[in-house]
């Protein structure tokens, strides 16, 4: 079978068992190191992307991409306004909310919470929150039981579950012939959810018309209309868009003023551990400079015979850079390998790690989530592997054109 005569004895150079173990040894150190850091690159990288999707799942599922609220009333006329918004092609859902600050108290135990005040089937459209009940059922908050569901971590916190009486106080105080007294109401704990993430610990939800009832709003009243879009990025631009077409005096906000922080954070340490992690094939791709050139130190008298024998210095430059393509391809193939098993089982390693060990890497006291989420992109293999090649192929460049420079007679001289 015919084999281009540099592939052919640039082969059997790497695979023949060479004299000098040393090299041999710093060019599996070479394949060691490439292939750590392109497995590692893989791994780190998809669990960015972990927490990419989970934030977009789970915290931007329970916030609203957008609000529209009245410019400093109540809004009165919230079916109108989601009729109209609700005509744009990019809007998925909306739905109205009454919204207020509080605390919660039970058995000398307190909280504060955000209370969301919501209607359970219009809030299934522009919410997650119904697939992640832990106890009880969303269609429990009936408007005037005061019912009220709690996250899983402020329950614990409260030391409740289903079926117990809590004390909601808000802040605005209310005249009475014993004085200023502040606003307080007794509700049953008729649910409890959790989505992993701190909202289990700050967040509860009542019916939307015992809000409006604690806030002493008038009938029909809302704080405001709740929008789901098609695609969240474009959140900023299509609610302001969308509150110019009312034709009346609103406020807007959307998920980049109270989350978009965080979606930053996320993406900024994204790169910025991904650029710190190149930085190992960087130096896995040195390793592979240095093996070359003990190679070619190694196997002057080969060189000197080869070129003797009719071989070019661009067909000696072939030769050295097979090898080291061979080590980069290797390396980098076994690091994808390697890669791609970790990051598909990172979370339930870590998880049986947490168990045998009897701790917790991510609190949900802490963390925006409890668990650590990992998710593969095919882009993030291309790049990485396209990356790992590229550097593996310039690594050899060198080692090889120096081979190319061999003189015959001054290889020979001493042997």
């Amino acid at each position: 079978m015919f084999k281009p005569f540099s592939i052919f004895v640039g082969l059997r150079y790497t695979a023949a068992k060479r004299g000098n173990h040393f090299i041999s040894f710093i060019s599996m150190i070479s394949i060691l190191g490439l292939m750590l850091g392109v497995a590692a690159l893989i791994v780190v990288l998809s669990v960015m992307n972990g927490f990419d999707r989970e934030l977009k799942q789970r915290i931007l599922g329970m916030v609203a991409h957008a609000t529209i609220t009245e410019y400093g009333d109540t809004m009165s006329d919230w079916q109108r306004v989601s009729e109209q918004i609700e005509i744009s092609p990019e809007v998925v859902a909306t739905a109205p909310f009454v919204q207020a600050q509080g605390m919660l108290t039970h058995n000398g135990q307190v909280q504060g919470v955000m209370i969301n005040g919501v209607d359970p089937e219009l809030e299934k459209r522009v919410s997650i929150i119904q697939n992640h009940i832990k106890e009880g059922r969303f269609e429990s908050l009936e408007a005037g039981e005061y019912n009220i569901m709690l996250g899983e971590l402020l329950a614990r916190y409260l030391g409740v579950t289903v079926g117990d009486k809590i004390t909601l106080v808000l802040p605005e105080a209310s005249v009475s012939i014993a004085g200023i007294m502040p606003r307080i109401k007794r509700f049953n704990v008729s649910a409890i959810f959790s989505v992993g993430a701190e909202l289990d610990a700050s967040l509860a939800y009542i019916h939307i018309e015992d809000a409006a009832r604690i806030k002493r709003m008038p009938a029909q009243h809302v704080d405001g209309v709740r929008l789901q879009f098609k695609d969240l990025f474009d959140a900023p631009l299509l609610v302001r868009s969308l509150a110019m077409s009312l034709e009346r005096p609103v406020q807007i906000s959307d998920w980049t003023r109270t989350q978009g922080n965080l979606f930053q954070a996320i993406q900024l340490e994204k790169r910025m551990i991904g650029l710190l992690l190149f930085l190992i094939v960087f130096v896995a791709a040195f390793n592979i400079v240095s093996t070359l050139v003990m190679v070619v130190t190694d196997k002057r008298a080969d060189i000197a015979i080869l070129r003797t024998m009719g071989a070019t210095p661009s067909m000696i430059m072939r030769i050295f850079m097979v090898q080291g393509i061979v080590i980069g391809t290797i390396g980098t193939t076994l690091g994808l390998i390697l890669g791609i098993i970790l990051a598909l089982t990172i979370s339930d390693l870590v998880e049986a790690f947490e168990r045998m060990a009897g701790i917790q890497f991510l609190s949900a006291d802490v963390y925006f989530i409890s668990y650590l989420p990992s998710q593969l992109q095919l882009n993030d293999l291309v790049t990485i592997v396209s990356t790992a090649f590229l550097i593996s192929f310039l690594a050899t460049l060198y080692p090889a054109w120096k081979a190319s420079r061999t003189q015959p007679a001054e290889a020979l001289r001493y042997e």
